[in-house]
């Protein structure tokens, strides 16, 4: 897990090493461990290190193989590379270090673009061909791993991180209106290509882009998930087949060359992955769990559930708790370490776990992704008896922030755009082929689309602000092939994640099974008051808000006055997603 930067010119000048140096104080944190630069002609890499697998020098980028002609910048885990790299010495290959970085090359020099279906981990990397000039881009299958793109008349530059490209220098930081009408529409979220910034773009998942010199570029992308039946199971044989997929994807990312610990929320997901390692031998895993205190008579802490799955499978286990002296000061941290704004109070309290974890250990596995792949949300079963072709207004109804008819009624004039965006894309994505049911449309399109741009990039952006790298098994591309395929009503059964509860029956205890489903509980954004309602009326009052005039004044008065009542479809507060999209633009100087 690394930080990764560069530039590429076709416009017959050199590249701009400065630019890419620039980039690299952002990266710092994400790689802290060391630092790369390497330029040829109009190429310039960077590379910001931090050392999970072979801790030597031998494994540096940006990485060079002269025989090979390539360079390559590379952040991410490829968890397969053992095996990848002993296929590849049947080749003839020969290495020269241990690290995965090297199987990339090789396995490129193989493979071309397809070298990325040998792959099973999370990566976005960039790899340049001496001889011809070529570059290719790739990001990993369920966008796990982040890649950002601004191009201009000759030149493209790239980035780990959305404020790398800042600092580079010569960005359009207008905002793009589509990107703005989406983040008050579509749960705070902006789909690939587009960000809040005009000027940067990011690479969508599973998605390879090859450069040539002149500029010309081709991209495609090389998988997706199938949402339809292809194989007949009863319930239990579709349980075993999830526990089966589910125990090899924990095993994939014990995969390094340091110790790996899980993130415990106490909810069955986490601990279900506490479970299969403690089952796969693993003995005196360091878990970690975090709780805030509570507010408006509303619990901080699930340290309950947490606790139970500890003491069961004897864990090395860190209980930390927030209170309001730490709570405050790490909101300003949290929306720095943003690439994009998100409005999830998870974004808090990874921030502060992540500080507080990386003081222990470099590694840790998470449970993201099963709600998105198994069904575990509210908006899924209203959609379980509603007609295909009706499909994108009950998913509009149950998931959008806000109908078209009230952001009209939000936005200032000049920033509301003349159509329903946001459902425009809906209703393109559920129009694809494929995705039998409503349910199947949904789960599709949230896995491509919400999961990547909102828990999945919430994880990396908190872990990568202290160095510390994130595995989500849950989004092991094979799992996500498996849970796509299951029926809707085996993962709508038992309140949702159905086929997930009966996978674990009998390895996870059953109170953290049948318990109601929880989230990270963070009591004071949900309900703004005191020095926190302060921070949020500063940043919509602040000079740089009223200039930019976001939002029509009397809206944001309303929210002002009555500061917990407003609430977007889904239950968030809406004061909180203005005063968040502020902060992020103010921090970010656009």
């Amino acid at each position: 897990m690394c930080g990764i930067g560069g530039e590429l010119r076709y416009d017959a000048q050199a590249a701009d090493g400065d630019a890419v140096r620039r980039m690299m104080p952002c990266l710092q944190s994400r790689g802290p461990d060391g630092e790369g630069l390497w330029q040829r002609g109009p190429i310039a890499f960077g590379h910001r290190r931090l050392k999970i697998i072979d801790l030597s020098d031998a494994g540096s980028q940006p990485m060079t193989d002269e025989q090979l002609g390539l360079t390559l910048v590379f952040n991410g885990c490829i968890y397969n590379y053992q095996q990848l790299r002993d296929e590849l010495r049947g080749y003839g290959y020969t290495f020269a270090s241990t690290s995965d970085t090297e199987v990339i090359i090789k396995a490129y020099h193989r493979w071309g673009a397809d070298c990325v279906k040998h792959f099973l981990g999370m990566f976005a990397f960039a790899v340049a061909e001496h001889a011809t000039g070529r570059v290719m881009l790739a990001r990993d299958r369920l966008g796990i791993k982040p890649m950002y793109l601004a191009e201009t008349p000759g030149r493209l530059r790239f980035a780990s991180t959305l404020p790398a490209l800042l600092a580079a220098g010569d960005v359009d930081t207008s905002i793009d209106k589509v990107a703005l009408q989406h983040y008050m529409t579509f749960h705070s979220v902006v789909p690939a290509p587009r960000t809040m910034v005009s000027g940067i773009r990011k690479l969508p998942p599973a998605t390879v882009r090859i450069i040539e010199p002149d500029g010309t570029s081709t991209e495609r992308v090389y998988w997706e998930a199938d949402h339809t039946r292809t194989s007949v199971r009863s319930a239990a044989e579709w349980a075993e087949a999830v526990h089966e997929s589910l125990r090899t994807a924990v095993e994939r990312r014990m995969v390094a060359d340091v110790p790996v610990g899980v993130l415990l929320s106490g909810g069955l997901d986490s601990s279900y992955i506490v479970a299969l390692l403690a089952e796969q031998g693993q003995r005196g895993l360091t878990t970690f769990s975090i709780g805030f205190e509570s507010a408006a008579g509303e619990s901080g802490d699930e340290f309950a559930y947490s606790d139970i799955i500890a003491k069961q499978f004897d864990t090395t286990h860190h209980q930390i708790r927030i209170g309001r002296d730490r709570f405050l000061p790490a909101v300003a941290r949290t929306v720095a370490a943003m690439s994009e704004p998100m409005v999830s109070h998870d974004c808090i309290a990874f921030n502060l776990l992540s500080e507080d974890v990386s003081k222990t250990i470099k590694v840790v596995q998470s449970g993201q992704g099963a709600d998105e792949i198994l069904a575990g949300y509210s908006w899924y079963p209203p959609l379980a008896d509603v007609p295909r072709e009706q499909a994108v207004d009950a998913y509009a109804r149950e998931f959008f922030d806000r109908p078209y008819a009230e952001l009209a009624r939000q936005l200032a004039p000049e920033w509301l755009l003349d159509t329903d965006v946001s459902r425009e894309f809906v209703a393109a994505g559920f129009a694809r082929p494929g995705a039998t049911t409503s349910v199947d449309a949904a789960l599709r399109l949230d896995s491509q689309v919400m999961l990547i741009d909102d828990p999945v990039k919430r994880v990396d952006n908190m872990t990568m602000a202290w160095g510390l790298e994130a595995r989500v098994p849950f989004l092991d591309h094979e799992l996500v092939e498996l849970a796509a395929a299951c029926p809707p009503e085996l993962k709508l059964a038992h309140g949702g994640k159905g086929v997930l509860k009966d996978a674990a029956r009998g390895v996870v205890p059953d109170e953290v099974i049948d318990r109601t489903k929880g989230y990270f509980p963070v009591p004071g954004i949900r309900h703004l008051e005191g020095p926190m309602l302060e921070l949020v009326r500063d940043a919509l009052h602040a000079p740089a808000a009223r200039a930019r005039g976001l939002f029509r004044p009397e809206y944001v008065d309303a929210l002002l006055a009555d500061p917990n009542t407003a609430r977007t479809t889904l239950g968030a507060n809406q004061l909180w997603q203005l005063a968040l999209l502020e902060m992020w633009l103010q921090d970010k100087g656009i």
